[in-house]
């Protein structure tokens, strides 16, 4: 794997940030973009603009084409068994809000059951506890380990015979933790629950097989893997979808509409009502194609390598906390002693060097963690051990500049 050509093709790293090369450590937040999904959408637009599904013209038959064909792209980059499995949404926030609303409030009763863990984004605990207060579902959390992560254990000792949902994340985008999910969805169906994967932090860098973790749905976005914003996916086991109401009505989703009644095309436009993202779609297409050139198996490997070698860069700074598991996905969340992470990013700033601080959309667990917020270095495939390097001369600057506040 060629990393150096590689960053070449993601013209937004060719640049100086304050004076200094950019190092870019936050596509865990959003993920840069290459060429050729700059190129895809840039292209749509200059030659290819329409509406889809609705026209019978040269322009309008190509969107279509380039829109489904996007579909197609996604079902076979996560296996899925029929693009009526393949939902396009605003993105990973959209797709589990979609979940929680036309299946979980629609299914869940007083008595029943959800079971989460704290170290979910909240785009991952909101909607579950909506779903709580309008149902009676009572809402549990997974226990954790002192590391953040969860056993198997707790998960068979918290999913009931009264657990109808479970959602956790595939990857934590605060602690890098991987979760078993294969064998958490065994879990869950032995019990007669349904499972929903968080896959942000997943699609982007593990290889996903919905088949194979058996999943009943798993929801991921675009701009995470080199993809453009405002496009994501929801999978969905077809026999669950067909049942779903839409959550969006209007132009589009409709097969046939009357003065007091309508019914909905089929699977999966019944859920994309209105002018769907067809450039981002699009994008997200051209996306796939890149990871797959990269391969990757070698995207995981070369971001657990860096997330090593930070680790042990990192531990050579005195006052440093690192939090989270040994074997993680790529990136690493640290605090230094007596420096608010929000100062330590404004540092590293000033230095070319881009790392998100903050509490990460992750507020519960940072009251487990016992802090208010936490700085994050993460890293994808354009980043080297330069970078990391670059980010331990910065620490050790910004420890400087603060002067006694580390002992």
């Amino acid at each position: 794997m060629d990393v150096q050509a590689i960053k070449e093709q993601f013209p937004i790293l060719n640049q100086e940030v304050n004076g200094h090369p950019l190092v870019y450590l936050d596509s865990s937040a959003t993920s840069q973009k290459p060429v050729t999904v700059i190129e895809a959408v840039n292209k749509y637009y200059r030659e290819d603009n329409s509406n889809v599904h609705r026209g019978v013209h040269t322009l309008g038959t190509r969107a279509t084409d380039k829109y489904e064909g996007a579909r197609e792209k996604v079902r076979g980059f996560i296996n899925a068994g029929s693009t009526a499995e393949v939902i396009f949404t605003r993105g990973t926030t959209t797709a589990i809000n979609t979940v929680a609303t036309s299946y979980a409030r629609n299914t869940l009763k007083a008595g029943d059951e959800i079971v989460i863990t704290q170290v979910e984004h909240h785009s991952n605990i909101i909607p579950w506890q909506q779903a709580a207060k309008a149902t009676g579902a009572a809402l549990k959390y997974i226990p954790l380990q002192s590391d953040g992560t969860i056993t198997l254990e707790d998960v068979r000792s918290t999913i009931t015979e009264n657990t109808k949902m479970v959602a956790v994340n595939h990857v934590s985008n605060v602690l890098g933790s991987i979760n078993p999910i294969k064998d958490i969805a065994k879990i869950a169906h032995e019990k007669g629950a349904v499972i929903l994967v968080d896959g942000a932090q997943g699609a982007p860098h593990i290889k996903v097989d919905v088949v194979d973790l058996d999943c009943d749905f798993y929801a991921f976005s675009g701009h995470k893997m080199v993809g453009p914003t405002g496009i994501g996916v929801l999978y969905g086991k077809r026999a669950l979808l067909e049942n779903m109401e839409p959550v969006e009505f209007g132009g589009e989703m409709i097969d046939f509409v009357d003065l007091y009644d309508s019914t909905w095309k089929e699977l999966p436009w019944k859920f994309e009502g209105g002018t769907p993202i067809i450039a981002g779609a699009i994008g997200l297409g051209a996306a796939i194609d890149f990871i797959l050139e990269v391969g990757q198996e070698n995207i995981l490997e070369h971001e657990q390598e860096l997330a090593d070698y930070a680790m042990d860069q990192l531990r050579t700074i005195d006052g440093i906390t690192i939090y989270g598991p040994e074997k993680r996905a790529g990136l690493v969340t640290f605090n230094l002693n007596d420096v608010h992470p929000h100062d330590t990013a404004t540092v590293l700033d000033s230095f070319g060097i881009a790392v998100r601080a903050g509490h990460h959309c992750a507020q519960p667990l940072m009251k487990w963690l016992e802090v208010s917020a936490t700085a994050r270095a993460s890293f994808y495939l354009y980043n080297t051990t330069e970078d990391i390097d670059r980010l331990v001369e910065g620490l050790l600057k910004t420890k400087e500049y603060f002067g006694n506040g580390f002992k």
